[in-house]
């Protein structure tokens, strides 16, 4: 999975936040499944920094993206952690919480982390604590096929998850399809939860207990209970996985699909007609106006051997010129602003000469200065999203009202 910054003028050529010109030794950096697709990439990164910095050596170690966390569980608990990890803010939060990682407040400037997009420092934040730097996103475009939405008459594109509840319905009495496809299986996504913040719901008070039972929560479950139960949603949504979801566009059977900006490379191998019909536009979202995004961050273990050669290297990988560099190599987002802006700036200038996953590209890029990630950091995400989704079934499937399945999600999670 390959889920954007420049530096101040003084820092550009080494990345680093006044970084000492005594930081030396080695560095180990270690990353998440950019083996080997981006080898080439990294071998001359990492060239060009001990190029600039000869009394540095960096060790790149990649690691399996099911690996990693336990890998670097084992490695912070024994002592013995790398200088650089790359990492996501929900796992990095989990270590942060039992001060595992530099707070970057406290060792980069205010105006180096000014250059960072302010939504996604703030990412990689418990409290007053920053633990991560941020590097590279990915965020979700809402795919239409307008050839569905024309038959069932629908000319405005749906924006809004009321408007796609309106959408669903007109679709299915016109063509006998379905608006959408989300999943309701627990462990395969926590697009549902995300829904859920979008439509104004706080999933956990600020002690960890469930806050989702409430008006905005009953109103949320409502909503996927309706559609559920109008026949609205596929059945599949409380079996089948996201997997599904494309597989139902694909084939037509589907007029929107959530999913990253790449996606329209694949429809266009296997499904030519539909990728014909298919256009890219913003994220639904709820009253609250919110888009998601996902972020990959680098950390700086507290156990370093060369904390300040660590940060030096941390920083030179997440400036703008080499935050650009990446996202155009990995078809990713950079996390800074100038990068953010150069990126959207060279697409602007295909104008008709961008092909569709370039336009989505941009209308993915578009949602940055809004994006956040909008399911907190916490320890046991996957029981909340167990707790939740296995009573939103119940109440789809009728076995509990919608006011007892969130009565017991709730208490579910707060006594796990």
């Amino acid at each position: 999975m390959v889920a954007g910054s420049l530096l101040s003028t003084g820092l550009a050529s080494c990345g680093g936040p006044q970084a000492s010109s005594s930081a030396a030794g080695e560095v180990e950096f270690w990353t998440m499944q950019l083996q080997p697709k981006f080898t080439d990439y990294f071998n001359a990164l990492i060239a060009e920094f001990e190029a600039q910095n000869p009394e540095i050596k960096v060790k790149w170690v990649d690691v399996p993206w099911t690996a990693m966390e336990s890998k670097i569980l084992a490695a912070v608990t024994a002592g013995q952690a790398p200088d650089v990890v790359n990492l996501n803010p929900d796992f990095a939060s989990q270590l942060a919480s039992r001060d595992a990682w530099l707070n970057l407040n406290e060792q980069v400037p205010e105006a180096v982390r000014q250059e960072y997009l302010p939504n996604i420092w703030q990412a990689s934040s418990l409290g007053e604590v920053s633990f991560g730097l941020p590097w590279y996103l990915t965020t979700r475009v809402s795919i239409y096929n307008q050839d569905l939405l024309e038959q069932a008459g629908i000319t405005s594109l749906p924006k809004t998850y009321g408007e796609l509840a309106a959408a669903a319905q007109t679709i299915k009495d016109k063509t006998g399809k379905y608006a959408f496809f989300t999943t309701a299986v627990a462990n395969d996504s926590a697009e549902l939860l995300e829904s859920m913040v979008q439509m104004g719901v706080t999933l956990v008070d600020g002690e960890g207990k469930a806050a989702f039972n409430s008006p905005e929560g009953k109103q949320a479950f409502q909503y996927w209970v309706d559609l559920y139960q109008k026949g609205l949603l596929p059945r599949e949504s409380l079996t089948q996985g996201h997997q599904r979801g494309i597989e139902l566009y694909q084939a037509g059977e589907t007029a929107v699909l959530s999913s990253g900006p790449e996606f329209l490379s694949a429809i266009a191998t296997n499904a030519p007609t539909v990728a014909q019909a298919s256009t890219a536009s913003s994220q639904i979202t709820g009253s609250t106006g919110k888009k998601n995004v996902a972020v990959m961050n680098l950390v700086v273990p507290k156990g370093s051997d060369n904390p300040e050669a660590a940060l030096k290297f941390a920083l030179f990988v997440t400036n703008s010129e080499n935050q650009l560099a990446f996202a155009k190599a990995a078809n990713v987002l950079p996390s800074t602003v100038e990068a953010l802006e150069s990126y959207q700036a060279e697409i602007a200038a295909l104008g008709d000469q961008a092909s569709a996953v370039e336009q989505a590209r941009a209308v993915s890029a578009s949602q940055m200065n809004e994006a956040q990630v909008l399911v907190p950091a916490m320890q046991d995400l996957d029981k909340l999203q167990t707790a939740i989704y296995s009573n939103l079934q119940a109440a789809m499937l009728k076995e509990k009202s919608v006011e007892q399945a969130i009565a017991d999600a709730a208490e579910a999670w707060n006594a796990r």
